[in-house]
This record gives C-alpha cells, sequence and structure tokens, in this order.
C-alpha cells in the first residue's frame, strides 16, 4: 500500500512540474521595437505598457516612447543601454544579422520582423509579436477584425471595370508593381497598374518608368507617394507631355497619407478606406 502511495505521488508531482500548463511563460516587460509597423501592431495588442523605446519613425500612436533610436542603422550599444528583455529588429535593418547576434550576445531576446508580402503575412506577423508579447488572444482578435473591415470596403468599392493608375514614389519616376505589398492593395479594388509591364525592370517590384512609358500609357489615376514632399497636380502638369494625362485632365490625382500605406499594422484598414474614398467617384 505504500509503495502504491508513493509511486502515485510521485506522479502527481511530475505532473505538476512538467504539465506545460504549470509552467511559467517568461512574458517580456521591457520591449525596445525598431519597427513603425510592429510599434503600432504592440498597441492595438494592448502591449503598449510593455513598451519603453521604439525607433525614431514610430509616431503613431502618439503615446509611443519615440527615441532617437534608427530602425534602419539600429546601434547594439545604444539598445542595449535601454536594458531591454526584448527587440523587435527588421530583418531588412543595416546588418541585421550581427545585431541580432550581439544583442543575443548580451542576453537581450530578439524578434526578428519580416516584411510582409501580403495581407496573409501581415496578418500572421500580428499574430505572431501577440504569442511573443503575451497578447495572443488580442492578436487574433485584432486580426479578425481587420480582415471583416477590409472585406467589407472591398466589396463595397471594388470596381466592376478595371481603371489604370501610376504609383508614383518619387519624381524620377520610380513605381511599385501588382507584385508588391502597396500593389496587391491597389489590385483588390480591380486597379490596373501600368508599371506591371516594366516588372522586368526591377525583380522587387520597384522599376523606374520612363516619362514617354507613362504618357503613353495614359492612366486614369495617379497616387503620389511623393506628395509630402512637394508633388501634386500643379507640379504634375508642368512636367512635359504629361498635361494631356488622362488623370491629370479629370484631376484625378491623389495624395498619398504620409506614412499609412508603408505600414502594415491595423492602419491598414485606415488605407484600404483611403483608397476606397479616393477612387469613388472615378468611372
Amino acid at each position: 500500500m505504500f509503495k502504491r502511495i508513493a509511486a502515485l505521488s510521485a506522479l502527481i508531482f511530475c505532473t505538476i512540474i512538467f504539465s506545460p500548463s504549470a509552467q511559467a511563460v517568461s512574458i517580456p516587460e521591457r520591449i525596445v521595437c525598431l519597427s513603425p509597423s510592429a510599434t503600432e501592431d504592440l498597441f492595438a495588442i494592448g502591449a503598449g505598457a510593455q513598451v519603453i523605446a521604439v525607433d525614431d519613425l514610430s509616431t503613431f500612436p502618439a503615446t509611443a516612447p519615440v527615441t532617437k533610436l534608427s530602425a534602419f542603422n539600429p546601434n547594439v550599444e545604444a539598445i542595449a543601454a535601454f536594458h531591454p528583455d526584448l527587440v523587435i529588429l527588421n530583418s531588412t535593418a543595416t546588418k541585421a544579422d550581427a545585431v541580432k547576434s550581439a544583442l543575443e550576445t548580451l542576453g537581450i531576446a530578439v524578434y526578428f520582423e519580416t516584411a510582409p508580402n501580403n495581407l496573409t503575412e501581415a496578418y500572421s506577423e500580428i499574430d505572431g509579436l501577440g504569442a511573443k508579447v503575451g497578447r495572443s488572444t488580442e492578436a487574433k482578435t485584432l486580426v479578425v477584425n481587420m480582415k471583416k473591415q477590409i472585406a467589407s470596403i472591398i466589396n463595397k468599392s471594388r470596381k466592376k471595370k478595371a481603371i489604370t493608375f501610376f504609383h508614383e514614389l518619387d519624381n524620377t519616376l520610380y513605381s511599385a508593381t501588382s507584385s508588391t505589398f502597396i500593389g496587391r492593395v491597389y489590385k483588390d479594388f480591380n486597379l490596373a497598374n501600368i508599371a506591371d509591364k516594366a516588372s522586368k525592370a526591377d525583380d522587387a517590384g520597384y522599376p523606374q518608368l520612363q516619362s514617354e512609358y507613362i504618357i503613353k500609357a495614359n492612366p486614369s489615376v495617379i497616387f503620389l507617394a511623393d506628395a509630402e514632399y512637394g508633388e501634386s497636380l500643379a507640379t504634375i502638369k508642368k512636367r512635359a507631355g504629361w498635361s494631356k494625362i488622362a488623370a491629370v485632365t479629370k484631376k484625378n490625382i491623389v495624395s498619398l497619407p504620409a506614412d499609412i500605406p508603408s505600414r502594415w499594422g491595423p492602419r491598414l484598414v485606415d488605407f484600404y478606406q483611403f483608397i476606397a474614398t479616393a477612387i469613388a467617384p472615378i468611372k
């Protein structure tokens, strides 16, 4: 009888010690985030109180603790000075692998964020961050809500007949094809990208177009990602031959917001709504 009781006690002890539900999960309390998109994700899933520092471009939400830290050129010493227990680092940052290795050598955990190519990957990024910071439930709820809202916007605003457009990254005429994240957003609205035929000019999906090519393509809409740098209907009209482009004659020139188009967090819903509103009057 004694042996049976002892064996049973041992079994209960082992179950308590080794049961996954009994093991303590380490939730980071001092997060340094070096990605504007990830910063927005963290605050949207309720992890803002865990964030002690963000990079100099993480300007949303307004309550984010902005610092001089750079997301593009991360400095190990500057990051370590905040004594974080987790650093969120973009995989495309300068010497990202070396920075990650150096931080881990210091005993600091690093979450490598990868820029998504589509909505599915953006949602996965949110879920991944949620799991990493102890906010899985909140992350899943956010994703579900984003999916519903974006689907509703597309359903109400998608054009039945394709409309041609040109997305201008800068005034040297770099653009983005439908293989890029932003290109897929436009495609969801049945907008036909004139840059797609020049896709072989750049494997990454950002070809530089010639002025003559754009004039010949005669897009019905022009989206200006460089509006914050002074480009507008007025400046475009002054370009040789551009005054006769349909988008210019019909004044279908859309100045894009400064940051939303380049982020893949919760404000994607706002970007979809922005595009929907912009193309609504265009036939």
